[in-house]
């Protein structure tokens, strides 16, 4: 592909390792059929490979720049679609036929510096989406995986884990891509709970919550959760209002949340 100069204010890093761009397509494992829809395809390294395999793909690219080469270089693998499009406002539900199932499989290497908002707009519509795999930056990774208890388990986690299993699949340096981040990647799958483990009665309530209670997550849910959840509340969900925010698991905040959206008015 022609050269393009990485832009910063797109958190641009291009990957180029062929080593991890085969272990990557190994992890997706795309069949022809499939409904594959890339985010930030760049400059084409795991997109040659995901158009070969499925015949068909849906790519959404922010800089117009990009396009015009993956069309020229691409365009004749199969049958590739375009879409000039901020992933932070696209919506997915556009590209599955309303009447069918979860469809599509998500595969990106999402810009580290908006990586947490695109990763809750995706949770928004996860109901169209089969899978996810995507690399991001390995602290982020950690969290998301995290366990109770583990000092990085927080929001994110809780968040996530409600939704998806989430596997931490391995580690990327930063010698991979072109230019090199200053930081670790690492490559998630992310897959959704079908049907959920523990059903979420009220999303918002059980996200205000989940934010809340880690907001202040060195003091006790009885004073973190102050004005939001009442410590009677907390003991009828089984729950000690002098624990943290860390010590409660996916299954509490959600039982927390249910009983919460119970309460009349």
């Amino acid at each position: 592909m022609e050269h393009h100069r990485a832009r910063k204010r797109f958190g641009q890093n291009f990957l180029h390792d062929p080593v991890i761009i085969d272990r990557i397509q190994a992890a997706i494992d795309a069949r022809p059929g499939e409904r594959l829809v890339e985010i930030g395809p760049g400059q084409g390294a795991i997109t040659l490979g995901l158009l070969t395999r499925a015949g068909a793909l849906d790519v959404i690219e922010l800089d117009r720049d990009l396009i015009e080469p993956l069309r020229r270089r691409l365009g004749g693998l199969g049958e590739l679609r375009i879409h000039h499009a901020d992933a932070l406002d696209f919506d997915l539900r556009t590209l599955v036929d309303p009447r069918g199932t979860a469809s599509l499989r998500l595969v990106g290497n999402l810009p580290y510096n908006i990586s947490t908002p695109l990763l809750f707009h995706f949770l928004d519509q996860i109901e169209v989406l089969q899978d996810l795999h995507l690399m991001l930056q390995r602290e982020v990774v950690d969290r998301i995986v995290a366990a109770p208890g583990d000092k990085r388990y927080g929001r994110l986690s809780v968040m996530i884990q409600s939704r998806c299993q989430a596997t931490n699949l391995f580690r990327i340096g930063p010698g991979a891509f072109t230019p090199a981040p200053k930081v670790e990647s690492a490559f998630l799958r992310l897959r959704p709970l079908r049907p959920l483990p523990y059903p979420i009665d009220d999303p918002i309530i059980h996200e205000r919550i989940v934010a809340a209670a880690f907001g202040q997550r060195r003091k006790t849910l009885r004073n973190s959760l102050s004005g939001v959840v009442a410590p009677s509340l907390l003991e009828a969900a089984g729950i000690d209002p002098r624990c943290r925010a860390e010590e409660l698991d996916v299954a509490d905040y959600a039982r927390l949340a249910n009983l919460v959206a119970a309460l009349p008015g």
